[in-house]
Parts: C-alpha cells; structure tokens; sequence
C-alpha cells in the first residue's frame, strides 16, 4: 500500500504537496498555502525509512536537497507545517543521521518565528514565509488562535533548541505554557479558542477532538518526551484528564464510552474521528498517572478503542465516518451527509496500535486488520488512495485526495501494529502528532546538559 501510494504520487504529483489519485495530478490544499512545498515527501520519508523502502527514502531526500524551498511568497498554517514538515524533517534527521534535514528543519524554524510577534507571544495560526506577516483563520471564535495549534508545537520546538543549542525555540513555547497556567480554566477546562491580542478565551468550547485534540496529547508527550522530567507538564496534563472525564467522558444507553464535546454550557453527545485518538493517549499516560490509577486509564484507553472500532464496524464499508453521535437510538452513526467522509485518517488505527503495545490482545490486530482490507478494497484507485464521501453507501464517490498524513500516519501505525515491539520501543522515541518518532531526551546527556535551554 506505501509503494502504491508513493509510486503513483511521484508519477503523477512529485513536488506537489499531495496528490489527486483519480485525476492524477498534483494537489494542494489552504494549509500549505500556494507553494510547492512537496509536503507529501517529507511527510513520508521517515515510513519509507522504516518500512526499508531506501531508494524511495533517497528519492524524496534528493528532492529536499534540492528542491525544498522556504523563501517563498506563501501563507502557511503554523500548525501544519510545525507538524508535518519541522517534525517530519527532525524525524528523518534523527533516524538517517542525514544533515541536510537537521538544516532545512532549522532553517524552516526560523521563517515560523514572525508568528509568535503578538501582544501575548500567543501565535497567529497562518504565517507568510516571505513576509513573516500573520493573522488567524477568519472563521475563527473572534480572532481567536486555536488550542490545538498553539499548544502543539512543544515537541518540535525543544528538539529544535536542543539540536541547535539556541533557547528561542524552547522559550516561545514555555511562554505559552506559562500563559495557559496562570488562565481561569472554566470547569477546569480548556476552552478552544485564545484571543492572541487580548490573552482571553474566546466562546467557551472545549473538546479533546479537533481545535483541542493534540493540545492535550503534547502535555503527556513533552514529560515522556524529558525522560519524565518535565513534571510540570504531566501535572498540567493529569489536572486535564481529571476535568475531561468529568464533564465531557460519558456511557451511552448501549453501554459505549464516548467523548462528548462541551459547547456553551451543554454537552453535545457526538465524537469525531479525531478524538478517537485519545484511547491511545489515555494508554500511553497511563503509567505514571495519580493516585494509582494506570489501570483506570488503561481500561479507559480500551472502551475508546471499542466504540471507534463500533463507528467503523456499523458502516458499510467498514470505515468510519468524520463524526458520529450517541443520542436516543442512534449510537456511534453519522446522522448527517457531511459527517459521513473517511478521509484515509490515522487516529482509530493509532489507537489501537497503543493498545496493542500496551496489552498484546489480539482483536486490536483483528480490527486493524479488517481497516487495512476495507482501505484497500474501498480507497485504492489505479493512481494511488483516494478518501471516500459516504461510508455508508455500497458505492461509493471518492473525494480524490490522498492526503499526505496517510503515508506518515495512517500506514506506518498500520505497519507499526503488526511489527515487533523493539521496532521504535516506546521507552525510547516519542510520536508527535503526525506520527514522526522523536527520540527521547535523557537529561544526563552531555550535549543537552550544555545546552542553555534546559539548564
């Protein structure tokens, strides 16, 4: 599947940021702005390097040698290129021991610093790598940034402070840190959206979903991350999880646990796609967690499991659908056409990759098994992966997109779940959102001892 999608891309898209597998020609989306940045070659040149597949790793590094181009007149997300690109770079660098990825990641780094010039050193979600001009989305809660973008960016930045021995990436990201802990927390809640001019919140919504997800998942990651040092950072995690499991963690009547999202005042009984990635979070936090409660989370990490398993088992095509709700008779179903897309997303997959690690039951196996064949059957097309818009339909239309995150994400944690457990042992490396493995960072390390940022 890793070769059928990069083969066609780099027949049909090659320097494109993503491929449409059906037209066959090159794709872009807002995101990446109007470059060719090749975003679907750094995103997966650390899966060709784990799956061996070296020539196409050596392809996609010559292309970044010489191609890969930062001083471009083009207004990116922030967020997406921290995590697809600088993570994905690092992670090249980390696992080839190639410099020219440790370079462009620094150099990149340095076109995203503008961003952070705010009244509040909150950052603007979109930056123009030319200019260093930024603003926010305009849909956007009143100006606001958003959570998920603003709080994921530690892992990367450390990395990047660490490598290069300058602190300004570690310190723009602990000033973030600073600034959320000294917010009234509605609830004990984090609302989605800071205004970056005014440090307030915005509407008062909170979810573990999109605009949150990933927020809460960098809190555990930069403490496991530290070699479990920055305990700062699992405190500020575990107060989370306390407040999410209390006002947003509930059963339905059929007995399926699921993760609602709170919106003015009320919980809406729905969960995305995306939220299913926290079954692996809570897994993965589960050692270390208070009062002794690994158990608790483990058990927890495994109820999200089976209700996004039970989101893709109840359609037709055995793939789950972007959001589905649990109200009245309807439980994990997508009631509305345009919540009914698979899109080749990871998080279901990676979900039940971190409760295989963790446990070694079987079924996560079985269930990976039968996504990758429903994958296979119902998204392969002659020129690569394409999402699909309804998963509920025998005969489905396709979206003709294959997005990049589906060689960095989607099919490494399929090959990750039916490899052995020393292949990228989790005591040792640290995915960040899109799934690039960052090594650990042990303290006693000489170079980082020197290092300004963690004296």
């Amino acid at each position: 599947m890793m070769k059928h999608a990069w083969d066609n891309y780099r027949q049909y898209g090659w320097g494109h940021n993503e491929l449409k597998p059906i037209a066959r020609k090159g794709h872009s989306t807002n995101i990446f702005g109007n470059s060719q940045l090749g975003a679907t070659i750094v995103d997966a040149l650390d899966t060709l390097y784990i799956m061996g597949l070296h020539d196409e790793f050596r392809e996609g590094q010559e292309w970044i040698d010489k191609n890969l181009d930062f001083s471009v007149n083009s207004e990116v997300s922030v967020f997406e290129v921290n995590i697809r690109f600088i993570g994905g770079l690092l992670a090249a660098y980390y696992l080839s021991g190639q410099e020219v990825f440790k370079i462009k990641a620094v150099q990149l780094a340095g076109k995203l610093l503008p961003a952070f010039n705010t009244p509040t050193g909150i950052p603007w979600a979109m930056v123009n790598l030319k200019s260093g001009v930024g603003r926010n989305w305009g849909w956007a809660s009143a100006g606001s940034s958003i959570l998920a973008e603003f709080g994921t960016l530690h892992m990367e930045f450390v990395h990047l402070s660490y490598l290069t021995g300058d602190p300004v990436y570690y310190n723009k990201v602990m000033h973030i840190r600073k600034l959320l802990q000294k917010m009234d927390r509605p609830n004990g809640l984090y609302p989605n959206y800071l205004n970056p001019r005014t440090g307030r919140w915005g509407q008062h919504h909170t979810s573990v979903g999109g605009l949150g997800d990933s927020f809460y998942e960098y809190l555990l990651k930069a403490w496991l991350m530290s070699d479990k040092m920055d305990t700062e950072a699992r405190k500020m995690y575990d107060d989370a999880i306390e407040a999410i499991e209390k006002h947003l963690i509930r059963k339905s009547n059929g007995g399926l646990t699921f993760i609602g999202e709170w919106k003015n005042g009320h919980l809406e009984r729905k969960m995305g796609h995306l939220t299913c990635f926290a079954g692996g979070m809570f897994a993965l936090g589960a050692d270390g967690s208070r009062d002794d409660k690994a158990g608790h989370y483990l058990q927890l990490g495994a109820e999200i499991a089976h209700t996004c398993h039970e989101s893709y088992d109840r359609t037709t095509l055995k793939l789950g659908p972007e959001a589905f709700k649990f109200d009245g008779g309807v439980e994990a179903v997508a009631v509305r056409q345009n919540e009914k897309y698979y899109i080749l997303r990871p998080e279901v997959i990676e979900t039940y990759w971190y409760m295989w690690r963790f446990t070694h039951d079987p079924k996560y196996r079985q269930w990976g098994w039968e996504a990758t064949q429903a994958i296979d059957k119902y998204c392969r097309v002659s020129g690569g992966f394409s999402g699909v818009k309804d998963v509920y339909s025998s005969s489905p239309t396709y979206d003709d997109v294959q997005q990049s995150f589906f060689l960095a994400e989607t099919l490494k944690y399929l090959y990750l779940l039916f490899s052995n457990d020393d292949l990228l042992p989790l005591d040792n490396w640290v995915f960040n959102t899109e799934a690039h493995p960052l090594p650990v960072l042990h303290l006693a390390n000489t170079t980082l001892s020197g290092n300004p940022a963690y004296r």
